[in-house]
């Protein structure tokens, strides 16, 4: 019997949107809860009462401005935990460099040039995890100078990541927004969930 692909949301509207373009005779999608705890924790305990071949971490992001346009599709090469680590007087650690353990996780090889080929016109590039979305340029820009591969920000990914060892993962964003200044007004949350789900039609092709 062939394995279903889960593919985990933070919230019910993502994951309906997921479930309007997904073949759902072979994918499974499920809500998790927002913030990375809670991607984790619903992760694993999906993970832990079924099988599956893959894990993808699927939604809205933000991106970053003249890497992600609103409106694009973007495949994670790697899942970062972006304020995982310590403040100090000469600015932020990451846990890498406490040696506490690795902020970055990528993606597997294998599937992400599967859905490369599927979503050619996506952009691929690092994700990073916050459990605080950007509101401001200062952070913004912050952010973009210490991750340079980085085109989106979102807030479950690295969590699924985690929870998800063992297991090819992948992580699929939709941008709804660019990162900076928080406006609510300008994010196109219906032009998003479009483009989310027209992504999701081709998921099960680069799984199987």
């Amino acid at each position: 019997m062939t394995l279903p692909l889960l593919v985990v949301t933070a919230v019910a509207a993502e994951a309906e949107a997921v479930r309007q373009g997904a073949d759902l005779a072979h994918i499974v999608v499920e809500p998790v809860g927002v913030g990375p705890a809670a991607a984790a924790a619903g992760t694993a305990r999906l993970l832990a009462t079924g099988r599956y071949c893959a894990v993808v971490s699927a939604g809205i992001a933000g991106g970053f401005p003249g890497r992600a346009p609103v409106g694009s599709i973007v495949l994670g090469a790697r899942s970062i935990a972006a304020d995982l680590g310590a403040e100090t007087p000469d600015g932020f650690l990451p846990v890498d460099e406490l040696g506490f353990g690795t902020s970055v996780l990528p993606c597997d090889p294998a599937f992400l040039k599967a859905l490369t080929a599927e979503l050619p016109e996506a952009i691929v590039g690092d994700v990073v995890t916050l459990s605080t979305v950007t509101g401001t340029k200062r952070t913004a820009d912050r952010l973009a100078e210490s991750y340079p591969q980085a085109v989106a920000e979102a807030m479950e990914g690295y969590g699924v990541a985690v929870a998800a060892a063992g297991l090819p993962f992948a992580e699929l964003r939709a941008i709804s927004n660019p990162v900076g200044p928080r406006d609510r007004a300008a994010w196109r949350l219906r032009e998003a969930f479009a483009a989310l789900s027209t992504a999701s039609g081709r998921l099960w092709t680069a799984c199987g």
